[in-house]
């Protein structure tokens, strides 16, 4: 299977087909991000200033529990891109969103079973 599924607070929301092609500018993004993170980044209470391929990941995670929850489209194809091309073992990202503001990210290399599918931005898709 060559699909990234993103669950969020055990509801399907997205699922990405990496047999699809990024086109240049999308991949150029991505190179943009590790960049920035390179950087350093924050997870939770830890400032971490040369992160490895997880806490990044982890970190892309977080922002996209965020988009999720607001609805932002094209933040989501983008962070979802970035999470299927730089951990391509992964099949399943489960992410919970509890209310004291903690954020539960939890990468599986099982695929999940998705159902119906949408097209938001090739090539991520929301599910129903």
């Amino acid at each position: 299977m060559n699909k990234l599924t993103v669950v969020y607070n055990d509801v399907p929301q997205l699922e990405y087909d990496r047999s699809q092609q990024l086109q240049d500018h999308q991949l150029l993004y991505l190179d943009k991000m590790d960049e920035k993170m390179g950087q350093g980044i924050s997870l939770g209470e830890q400032e971490i200033e040369n992160p490895d391929i997880n806490q990044r990941s982890q970190f892309v995670a977080a922002n996209l529990a965020h988009a999720i929850k607001t609805g932002n489209e094209a933040q989501m194809a983008s962070l979802c891109s970035y999470i299927a091309l730089r951990m391509p073992d992964i099949q399943q990202l489960s992410i919970k969103d509890h209310e004291d503001g903690r954020i539960e990210i939890d990468f599986s290399f099982e695929p999940a079973d998705t159902g119906n599918v949408v097209m938001v931005a090739p090539p991520t898709r929301r599910i129903q």
